[in-house]
């Protein structure tokens, strides 16, 4: 009796498992692909860095030198100011573009 129950089980086992197998693929692959964030910066060719003479600094990219310039001492006053810094005294010290 024990073999003719496991034989029973069996038959419905493996197509059980394919059918809800079949339901996750079906239910994904509806879904398009996003990215979990987009950059702003992915075709900024220019980059600077400021730093405080105390505290964080800031990395920035953009499109032009001066773009760059500008984002890196407006996230060089922010991270300096939450890091205990000196915002007041940021400035740029790399500033170039990629060819």
């Amino acid at each position: 009796m024990t073999s003719l129950n496991s034989h029973q089980c069996s038959s419905w086992l493996l197509p059980a498992l394919l059918a809800i197998n079949l339901a996750l693929i079906v239910g994904c692959a509806g879904k398009s692909a996003t990215p979990r964030y987009t950059a702003s910066n992915a075709g900024s060719a220019c980059y600077a860095k400021a730093l405080p003479t105390v505290g964080e600094g800031g990395l920035a990219w953009g499109d032009t030198l001066n773009m760059a310039r500008q984002k890196s001492l407006t996230n060089c006053a922010r991270y300096a100011g939450r890091s205990g810094g000196t915002p007041s005294t940021c400035k740029v010290v790399l500033a170039e573009c990629k060819h």
